[in-house]
């Protein structure tokens, strides 16, 4: 038996996309500012998230300070952010066109993904292919995180896979490359920067992720 493993964050789910029009809603619908603070608003928020690296108390403290809001704790909008992101989660365009031509070769489809539970869960049973999938691996869950090969192990054998003949399509060149890589594992990098460095360890490179599904129908 043979898995593909995807990512979750700028894979499966346009974070980039997601985060942009919840800071939108938030500044708008919650906060209430005026247009010109929207706009600056949702800028410093996704210049404070470092495309996620930096968990939202740290952002919502310096947003707090820089925009002087005084009607809304830090926790007010931790806990809005943590139940309501969600909502406005959408998929990376083509990742359901891979997911199902990958189990249309006869993979097995886990997502495994570094983040929070149950806040990722939450964010991928949004989107449509969530369906298509037959395990999910969380880091918080099973106390592994990518890169580390342990966690790719555990992907393959929740669905009886082997790691070898098995694949990992992600958008980080570090956690996902490298690490599936390191596990023995083929790799497909898909980065969302069109000016992203040539990945070493990536057996394959797309811009676009229907471009995966192709390569998986004519290569797998």
């Amino acid at each position: 038996m043979r898995a593909a493993l995807f990512d979750l964050d700028e894979t499966i789910l346009d974070r980039a996309g997601s985060l942009r029009d919840f800071a939108l809603w938030q500044a708008k619908g919650m906060l209430r500012f005026n247009s010109n603070d929207v706009d600056r608003f949702v800028e410093r928020f996704i210049e404070l998230d470092q495309k996620g690296m930096v968990w939202k108390d740290e952002v919502y403290k310096a947003l707090i300070d820089e925009f002087e809001i005084v009607d809304w704790s830090v926790d007010d909008l931790l806990n809005t952010y943590v139940l309501m992101f969600s909502a406005f989660c959408k998929p990376r365009r083509g990742a359901a066109e891979a997911v199902e031509a990958c189990r249309r070769k006869g993979f097995k489809i886990v997502l495994v993904t570094n983040g929070k539970s149950p806040f990722q869960e939450r964010n991928f049973q949004k989107l449509d292919c969530s369906r298509l999938f037959d395990s999910v691996i969380v880091s918080e869950v099973v106390g592994l995180r990518k890169p580390e090969k342990a966690i790719f192990e555990l992907a393959c054998r929740v669905v009886d896979a082997d790691v070898e003949s098995s694949v990992f399509i992600g958008d980080n060149p570090v956690a996902d490359m490298e690490g599936a890589k390191l596990a023995g594992m083929k790799t497909i990098y898909i980065p969302i920067d069109l000016d992203s460095a040539p990945c070493e360890y990536a057996d394959a490179t797309f811009l676009d992720m229907f471009e995966v599904s192709g390569y998986i129908e004519q290569v797998a």
